[in-house]
């Protein structure tokens, strides 16, 4: 492997841990705004916003927890987990988007769900497992099936 090669892979591998931290980051932070019970940096309550949304105030803490068990699985250093976890945040994603497409707000409150949508989806592509049943057995090691 050329001298130069080396460096690309070194810099490819610090991007992604530095993505997958940003990810976690936001996400975790997304969880404690949602167990918070008044109002948060980003706002009012998230109990106050679930209702302005249509949904029931309690809907948070399942949210929230999601977000929380999702963030944790992307660090989790194997290629399965990170998967299940993107795509569980992806699936969770594209319920915010669409209830920010049908909430009034400006546009520069309805930015973050898309833009994490984006990213989710491409996390989840990149750790897209070889096999489609790799995710369904998590206690089997990162090998792919025999034949």
């Amino acid at each position: 492997m050329s001298k130069m090669s080396e460096r690309w892979h070194v810099w490819k591998r610090r991007l992604a841990v530095a993505l997958i931290a940003y990810l976690f980051l936001a996400f975790m932070v997304g969880m404690v705004t949602k167990f918070w019970p008044g109002p948060t940096f980003f706002g009012p309550a998230y109990s106050v916003k679930f209702a302005d949304w249509g949904w029931p105030s309690w809907m948070r803490f399942p949210v929230g927890a999601a977000e929380g068990i999702c963030a944790v699985l992307l660090v989790v250093p194997r290629r399965r987990t990170r998967f299940l976890g993107a795509v569980a945040l992806v699936l969770l994603m594209a319920g915010a988007v669409t209830t920010h497409l049908l909430d009034e707000a400006p546009l520069y409150e309805e930015v973050s769900a898309p833009v994490h949508l984006v990213i989710m989806t491409a996390v989840a592509l990149a750790n897209w497992p070889p096999d489609w049943r790799l995710p369904l057995r998590p206690w089997e090691p990162d090998a792919p099936l025999p034949r």
